[in-house]
């Protein structure tokens, strides 16, 4: 079975990019959010308990979850978020697994990476990785970021970092940091591939002839 090594951050800190550089050197990443949203559309296997549980309301006339009401409904009442997610993680899980099995017996990845946003917010996770990389940056460099991606007002960005874990918490969870707050993108991938290399030496050493 291959390695597995989570990757986690705040919103803004540069995570879906340390995670494309894996890639570029062969790893394979399974992208929690990219499984999540595929539950979420007309047809998601998390659309029929989320009617049935929740209110047919919460699904648009496309068929998939209409996102800005379960927003707007998990501001008002946190109950609601709790009742998602109860319904989500678990068949997340089931299809990071399927994935993992899939990436150690069909593919030649020398790394499984777990793109996982909200890695410090569970305590599922510590016990299935086998190592934990943190991207990590000041808070106001995440605002500026995201602002600058997403046109998103300050409170906006501020709301969406308070449901998210303290970058306190984040570290706590870290086997290594990426410290991305005034690196270059070449800079990151240089970091990216140092690192690639180092779990390299300590997981897949090279075999005596």
């Amino acid at each position: 079975m291959r390695p597995r090594i989570g990757v986690t951050g705040g919103i803004g800190s540069g995570k879906s990019t340390v995670t494309q550089g894996f890639a570029q050197w062969g790893c394979h990443v399974i992208d929690a959010d990219q499984i999540a949203r595929s539950l979420t559309l007309a047809g998601g296997a998390a659309i029929a308990p989320i009617a049935a549980q929740m209110g047919a309301h919460f699904i648009g006339a496309d068929g998939a979850l209409d996102r800005a009401q379960m927003r707007d409904a998990a501001f008002r009442e946190p109950a609601f978020k709790a009742q998602l997610e109860g319904i989500l993680h678990p068949l997340i899980r089931q299809l990071i697994d399927q994935q993992y099995q899939q990436a150690s017996t069909e593919t030649d990845a020398p790394l499984v990476i777990f793109d996982i946003p909200l890695l410090a917010e569970s305590s599922q996770w510590s016990p299935r990785l086998d190592q934990v990389i943190v991207v990590d940056c000041l808070e106001s460099t995440q605002i500026a970021r995201v602002q600058q991606r997403n046109q998103l007002s300050k409170s906006a960005i501020e709301a969406i970092m308070a449901q998210q874990a303290s970058r306190l918490q984040r570290l706590r969870k870290a086997d290594w940091v990426l410290w991305n707050e005034t690196l270059s993108l070449q800079a990151l991938g240089d970091q990216v591939f140092d690192l690639y290399n180092q779990l390299i030496a300590n997981y897949c050493p090279p075999q005596p002839d």
